[in-house]
């Protein structure tokens, strides 16, 4: 690879590039759009739109695309080449202001949750400014990608990426509110920046052509555990297989060269199971960031006949892959309100931004358990391998105890005031390595930022991170109304009796123990949260009117552009176990059959070799393979039959309320059975390659 800085950032229409290729008034009003969130002036998106047409053609572009985040997930595209008829009709190579600024990809190919008809086709994507454009190769050819946002043509949401940046704007606009009631006039623009962490497996290609239900589903629908799985837990510690460090030095040079700030690379506890981890950067640029590198790891992989598995959880009974998602804030100057600092300014602004997120996940804490639920993550959430479907906060014991004692305090006296902010100097030294992780907490305070670990690893980080901006900017909200409805001249003693009172309303959110038992589920139905074992359970909080007004009054989402979101979502959940369903269906017909009757015919030679022996030794062997055969049968036709009693059931709830309780029911006793059969079978016979296989060392 060579220097890194002789690659990074090489397909990426970089800051550097536009300072080169731009007016200097053009560079100027574009940088303002970007870093302040100012209007796009339209009159300079010729000279831009010419600028990225320059690059990408030195670059050996032929073709420019809108990309855009659809609410079912991944990302979508359309190609047009840098060609148009001139006035004498000859071909020329063009990309216009209008080109780059709005397209019209075919809306109908999208789900819209009822906000349309299928017939009503039209949606636009719109340029976002504050996203680098960047080059996509493949084949012989590359594309100029200009990120976007969906719109339908009635100017309603149909992505992922809008409402991130309408929560953005928010959460700006009342946190910078906050901070010129307390003082600070140098903040002029909130930051937040985050930085996912993207867990993935890793299979031979071979192995996965052999697998219908891993290249249909993602996942194994069917698979014994092997011998030796993850019990050992050697694999987190152990070194690097050759094979996976070529293939990861590759991929960290795609990355460099798309600009993307891949920082670390290790194993994780399943066999061939990894993860890499970025460095953090301002949030529309970490989300687009996330997208490319799962797209990237997928190319990469196949250079060296490897399949990379994204789902959630594609092998059962070992640990899944997760996407934990670190998020903090700050603002322009720098700061970071999640970092306590000797200042005492700062470290009232370090409490009030606590203060915040605690009167967000106290009042909404369902919104986080929904913004992270799909038929994928179900099978991850709440093993002890993964946050639980309860949303809690840790904050470790050295930060906890300050939180009680401020709580507990009495009197507010400048001394104790000298005192608490004296406690905190404490903190910068402490606070990362102050007490142990809690790797059970779905939202945990890691010394500087949150780790939201519940985003499931196919998920667009957006969503979530759309959740938490809106939850702080209600804490915000909230905080400044009271803080201006409060008696006295004193804000910075106001804003302690504040935090003092909003620490005990709060207390229920904050748990320091172990989020897999037993007893925390049912202390945490005690308190109130918001529990949901299943994803139709989960996404009917977005319908809460309480929830609908928060996104109103925030001017997030509509009404019907938040119901047209559960629907989509509920949509693609009972789409994904209907497809599940059927690949189990057509595997035990078409593979496992043949294999048990394969094995009963070898077992009834046998005993007609062994003639009289043939009760002793092969009657309960053959008694077995048959009962499973039989169990198998009745499942399998119960699993039809559940299918076929969906295609009369309209209410969309209903449906996936079914296919979360009966549908999962009949699938989960089937695949005992099957998976039984599997450690039966003679290896000739089993058609799939096993868990032991799939997941050997990758050499």
């Amino acid at each position: 690879m060579g220097k890194i800085i002789n690659v990074f950032g090489e397909l990426v229409f970089t800051k550097k590039i536009m300072k080169e290729k731009l007016s200097q008034s053009t560079y100027e009003k574009l940088m303002n759009t970007i870093q302040n969130n100012d209007p796009l002036d339209e009159s300079i998106a010729e000279d831009i739109a010419r600028a990225m047409k320059d690059w990408a053609l030195e670059k050996g572009a032929t073709h420019f695309m809108h990309w855009f985040q659809p609410q079912r997930g991944g990302t979508a595209e359309k190609h047009d080449a840098f060609i148009e008829y001139d006035e004498y009709g000859e071909v020329i190579e063009k990309f216009s202001a209008k080109q780059l600024i709005q397209s019209e990809p075919d809306a109908s190919s999208f789900p819209s949750g009822g906000i349309r008809s299928t017939f009503e086709a039209r949606g636009y994507t719109a340029w976002d400014p504050s996203a680098p454009v960047f080059l996509l190769e493949g084949g012989e050819g590359k594309t100029l990608v200009v990120p976007s946002v969906f719109l339908s043509w009635t100017g309603e949401v149909l992505d992922q990426k809008t409402p991130m940046l309408r929560s953005i704007k928010v959460l700006n606009e009342s946190a910078l509110k906050l901070q010129r009631l307390l003082g600070n006039r140098l903040a002029k623009r909130i930051v937040v920046n985050t930085g996912p962490e993207q867990e993935y497996f890793l299979i031979p290609k071979a192995l996965y052509e052999k697998r219908p239900d891993i290249q249909t589903c993602g996942r194994t629908i069917f698979g014994a555990l092997p011998a030796k799985g993850q019990q050992l837990e050697d694999h987190y510690f152990g070194a690097i297989q050759p094979k996976v460090m070529e293939f990861m030095c590759a991929l960290d040079t795609e990355l460099y060269r798309h600009g993307i700030m891949a920082k670390t690379k290790h194993n994780e506890v399943a066999p061939n199971q990894f993860e890499l981890a970025p460095l953090y950067e301002e949030v529309n640029l970490s989300v687009d960031h996330n997208l490319q590198t799962m797209a990237i790891l997928k190319k990469v992989a196949r250079k060296f006949d490897f399949v990379v598995l994204l789902h959630e959880k594609p092998f059962a009974n070992l640990n899944g892959s997760g996407k934990h998602l670190n998020w903090s804030l700050g603002d322009n100057t720098g700061t970071n309100y999640l970092e306590p600092s000797k200042s005492p300014l700062k470290n009232i602004n370090f409490l009030m931004t606590i203060a915040a997120i605690l009167l967000g996940v106290k009042k909404y804490n369902g919104l986080l358990r929904a913004v992270v639920s799909d038929a994928g993550n179900d099978l991850r959430l709440g093993g002890n391998e993964a946050p639980p479907a309860i949303m809690s906060i840790y904050f470790g014991s050295y930060l906890n105890n300050l939180l009680d004692h401020i709580e507990g305090l009495k009197t507010i006296t400048s001394e104790e005031m000298n005192y608490i902010n004296l406690d905190l100097q404490n903190l910068p030294k402490v606070s990362k390595d102050s007490s142990d992780r809690n790797r059970t907490s779905p939202l945990a305070f890691t010394g500087n930022k949150f780790e939201f670990r519940a985003v499931g690893s196919t998920h667009n980080c957006a969503e979530a991170v759309t959740i938490l901006n809106l939850i702080t900017a209600y804490g915000y909200k909230t905080i400044l109304d009271k803080l201006q409805n409060m008696a006295g001249e004193d804000i910075k003693e106001n804003a302690i009796k504040l935090l003092r009172s909003i620490l005990k309303e709060t207390k229920i959110v904050r748990f320091e123990g172990n989020n897999y038992t037993k007893e925390w589920l049912k202390e945490a139905g005690k308190r109130g949260l918001f529990l949901a074992d299943n994803t139709p359970k989960a996404l009917r909080y977005y319908l809460k009117p309480e929830v609908i007004n928060l996104f109103l009054d925030f001017g997030i989402l509509s009404k019907r552009e938040l119901e047209s979101k559960v629907h989509i979502h509920l949509e693609a959940y009972i789409n994904t176990k209907e497809i599940e369903f059927k690949i189990a269906i057509d595997m035990v017909k078409t593979m496992v059959f043949p294999a048990i009757m394969k094995q009963i015919g070898l077992l009834g030679k046998a005993a007609s070799a062994f003639g009289d022996k043939k009760n002793v030794l092969f009657k309960e062997d053959l008694g077995e393979m048959e009962k499973l055969y039989v169990d198998i049968k009745f499942f399998t036709t119960k699993l039809s039959v559940f299918l076929e009693s969906m295609n009369n059931e309209k209410d969309i709830l209903k449906r996936a309320d079914a296919f979360a309780d009966d549908g999962i029911n009949i699938s989960t006793k089937l695949r005992a059975f099957v998976d039984t059969a599997e450690t039966l079978i003679a290896a000739e016979y089993w058609p799939l390659p096993r868990y032991r296989e799939l997941l050997r060392e990758l050499n």
